[in-house]
């Protein structure tokens, strides 16, 4: 089962829940869904009408930490710890882990002193056992760890529930690519039609060269059947060789009369 299956049937499963708790019991609800280790995602837990009651009532702390689980990082929570609930360390976990995906977004080549700081992790041993036992081998991530150049490239990353007021952003980025891709088709058009037209020209030219050639070849064919017909005449003439042989012997006898 991927990792997308598994994210629909778990947020099912605690919406559901949600839908029918109130108060305390969601609080106890929150904890369980941001501790469990195969979800990711909480958006819809969030938008659940009897989550959103909290807002304003004794549990509301608990509302806070669903949306920092749902976009925030584990440093954005130590900011605002004071006035938050205590996490238990399942939580603390899923929170690094989401933590690394945020990064993912916006660079796929992650430098091992920018984690250490934003993950708390005391060396690059721990930082690399992490890395591969809590995010590749789940599966929220997939990369290369490059020990030389300390860093980790990101080759994959699930990706993370939207802020608020992310949402548009992502909508006029999404509507530049299209105008973008627009204006590439056109010219990719454009650019076919030239193309097109050009061929065109280039197989007619080439017509008129084998047209021009094949007139040479007739004409040259058609002078040196002629030249060579003229030559056989003149040699095949009847008297043409001979009468030049008996002028010859003619002359010659002229010059020397009987005596």
């Amino acid at each position: 089962m991927d990792i997308e299956q598994q994210q629909a049937e778990h947020i099912d499963y605690f919406v559901k829940k949600a839908s029918i708790l109130q108060g305390s019991a969601l609080s106890n609800l929150i904890v369980e869904a941001t501790s469990h280790p195969s979800l990711f995602a909480f958006s819809e837990i969030l938008a659940a009408p009897n989550v959103i009651e909290l807002e304003g009532t004794e549990n509301s702390a608990f509302l806070d930490v669903l949306r920092m689980f749902s976009y925030g990082t584990w440093s954005e929570y130590k900011i605002t710890a004071s006035r938050l609930p205590q996490l238990v360390p399942d939580q603390v976990l899923k929170l690094k882990q989401l933590t690394v995906l945020t990064l993912a977004e916006t660079n796929k080549v992650l430098p091992y002193d920018s984690l250490m700081q934003e993950l708390d992790v005391a060396n690059v041993r721990q930082l690399e056992d992490f890395l591969i036992n809590d995010c590749m081998y789940v599966g929220i991530v997939r990369g290369k760890l490059d020990q030389l150049r300390r860093c980790f490239e990101v080759q994959f990353a699930a990706g993370r529930d939207l802020r608020p007021g992310q949402l548009g952003g992502m909508i006029q980025t999404l509507s530049n690519w299209l105008s973008t891709s627009e204006n590439l088709l056109v010219s990719i058009q454009e650019k076919i039609k030239w193309g097109d037209a050009m061929s065109e020209i280039d197989k007619k030219h080439a017509k008129e060269v084998d047209e021009r050639a094949e007139e040479v070849k007739k004409t040259l064919s058609l002078k040196a059947d002629i030249d060579f017909r003229g030559h056989e005449e003149i040699f095949s003439e009847h008297g043409g060789v001979m009468d030049f042989e008996e002028d010859r012997s003619r002359s010659k006898r002229r010059r020397h009369p009987i005596g």
